[in-house]
């Protein structure tokens, strides 16, 4: 039984994930660039989800821990970061995330997002993980590219030794060879195993890390194939970095999603995602 995990404190739309609920997405541009930029990219997504009754969770991030160079864009601080994400909390009334990779500012980046993202890299360390519990709030804990999806259970029993069990796991692909992710569709299944609703990143997984030298390459060509199998697997959410000119973008340029192609991938993946829900599922043995 998949326990719904609810995203959303005072003054946001309410967002539950979970098997009977709306599909989810989680979406914004790879790092926080601008006050004006994550102002417009996050009307620009609501705008869209709203009419295509998807809940929405805002997401950009303040710093950019995992970059391949120390000479990439890290991103723009804790301190402007968090006040942009209030104001894009208070201007739409939506749930923001963003990663956490240092234990220190756990509590500070509580006091302003909905829901706390454990970054894959990070997806092992126990003082992050319980760090993050202890706050209350849901925590989106993506799977790292090095483990298998049934340890992903014990990322989660680390959360839960705080007695939080608001927790939703997602899949980025898996290491498949230098510079190579895949995606691995019995993954949904093995995670929401564990109980909890899972997510499909669609835009990580088609990364082909450190493959430009100084920086990760992509092939977002493939962002609609496997999203459309991931929705069919039986995700419970979606997560897409989109950017209104990726090739402009200070992080993740060959990665994210083209504003201009969410509307019609959103469409696909809502059709989809009802359409499973439809039917019983079959238990094989």
């Amino acid at each position: 039984m998949i326990k719904d995990v609810h995203i959303g404190k005072e003054r946001v739309e309410k967002v539950v994930v979970g098997e009977n609920e709306p599909l989810t997405l989680i979406a914004g541009p790879c790092a926080i660039e601008s006050e004006e930029h994550s102002l417009r990219m996050a009307e620009a997504i609501q705008e869209i989800t709203k009419r295509l009754k998807i809940q929405f969770v805002f997401k950009s991030c303040y710093d950019k821990d995992c970059r391949s160079s120390i000479k990439s864009y890290h991103g723009i601080g804790v301190t402007k970061g968090l006040a942009i994400l209030r104001k894009v909390r208070e201007t739409f009334h939506v749930p923001v995330t963003a990663d956490v990779s240092n234990v220190a500012l756990v509590s500070e980046v509580a006091e302003v997002v909905d829901l706390i993202q454990i970054p894959a890299y990070l997806s092992r360390q126990t003082h992050l993980l319980v760090s993050a519990g202890e706050t209350g709030l849901p925590i989106h804990i993506k799977k790292g590219q090095f483990l298998s999806p049934w340890n992903m259970k014990n990322a989660a029993i680390k959360v839960e030794s705080t007695g939080n069990r608001n927790i939703i796991l997602t899949d980025r692909g898996t290491f498949f060879g230098y510079n190579m992710l895949v995606t691995d569709m019995r993954c949904f299944r093995i995670m929401r195993d564990s109980g909890y609703p899972v997510c499909y990143d669609a835009t990580h997984s088609i990364q082909m890390p450190g493959s430009l030298g100084t920086s990760s390459g992509g092939q977002r060509e493939f962002i609609p194939d496997l999203t459309r199998a991931a929705m069919g697997a039986g995700a419970n959410a979606l997560f897409i970095e989109v950017h209104d000119n990726p090739q402009s973008a200070l992080c993740d340029a060959t990665t994210q999603l083209p504003l201009k192609f969410l509307e019609a991938l959103l469409i696909q993946a809502k059709a989809i995602y009802d359409l499973v829900r439809q039917f019983p599922e079959l238990e094989i043995n």
